[in-house]
């Protein structure tokens, strides 16, 4: 069984005095187990860093702090050719870095590409680093590159498997819109309200009215509700329909639409991916 990456960075550092002159990555060092003084200039960045974005100002004060205590983390890396590749730690190294350093403090292990990007997703959440659309991003490399399901995915960044599916539904926002949900502009709920529009134009519209601050999340959810109201064949004010769509979408962990007219009608699971297809035969297969 796969471990949860769910116990924080700390579980992972063992006290360990360390070591002030700088090893050679050459030496047969015991992996793991220590923590050593490392030069900035032989670290290279994580390949899979999630986290896009730095805020300047909160730089600027990890770099006062870092001037006035040191680090007081350590990096985690891992030997890469001559030198060492950053797994975890980068807003420590760059601070470090305009700081004037010249060494951090870090602990050297073992890790294969899907650790890097493992140990580098589970600090930024652990320390609320990343926005969601990173979180989004991060999730479908998973998917993509380690041929990982949704499931194994919330296994491994101890998320339940429909807050995997909910971010990743943020990447089918148009690029506009994800943009200004990277930028505050709108909020996630906003972002989810507007997923739950199907017309394009309207979606739009949605969207305008959130930036000019017209519409609340509520607002918004009342107009998308009355829009699917008005489609043919809908069943928006049953209360029971929509219980049993609720209890589907718990179920599945995806979005579920009911829509029945004189006692006929569908049915209807949304899936965002091949992945999210595959998910929903299986559990299909095991009813």
């Amino acid at each position: 069984m796969k471990p949860v990456l769910g116990r924080g960075l700390g579980s992972l550092i063992p006290q360990k005095k360390i070591l002030s002159s700088p090893p050679s990555p050459s030496l047969n060092l015991p992996v793991g187990t220590m923590v050593i003084d490392i030069p900035i200039e032989t670290i290279v960045p994580n390949s899979h860093q999630p986290r896009t974005y730095f805020a300047p100002e909160e730089l600027n004060d990890l770099v006062e702090s870092v001037k006035a205590h040191g680090i007081l983390l350590p990096l985690v890396v891992t030997r890469k050719d001559d030198g060492y590749e950053l797994i975890a730690g980068e807003r420590r190294l760059r601070a470090a870095k305009l700081a004037g350093f010249s060494t951090v403090p870090a602990l050297v292990r073992d890790a294969n590409e899907q650790q890097k990007l493992e140990l580098a997703l589970i600090e930024n959440i652990q320390r609320q680093d990343l926005n969601v659309l990173e979180e989004a991003t991060a999730f479908r490399t998973f998917i993509n590159e380690f041929d990982l399901t949704q499931e194994e995915v919330a296994k491994r960044v101890g998320k339940s498997r429909s807050v995997v599916a909910n971010t990743l539904r943020l990447l089918e926002l148009p690029e506009f819109m994800q943009q200004a949900l990277r930028e505050g502009k709108i909020s996630k709920s906003h972002a989810r309200t507007l997923l739950s529009e199907s017309d394009p134009e309207k979606q739009r519209a949605l969207f305008e009215a959130m930036i000019r601050g017209e519409v609340t999340v509520r607002a918004a959810e009342h107009s998308v509700s009355a829009h699917q109201r008005s489609a043919p064949g809908t069943r928006r004010g049953d209360p029971n329909l929509i219980d049993y769509e609720r209890q589907l979408q718990e179920q599945f962990g995806t979005k579920v639409e009911i829509r029945e007219q004189k006692g006929k009608g569908n049915i209807t699971f949304h899936f965002y991916s091949k992945d999210d297809l595959r998910e929903l035969l299986r559990r299909f297969a095991n009813l």
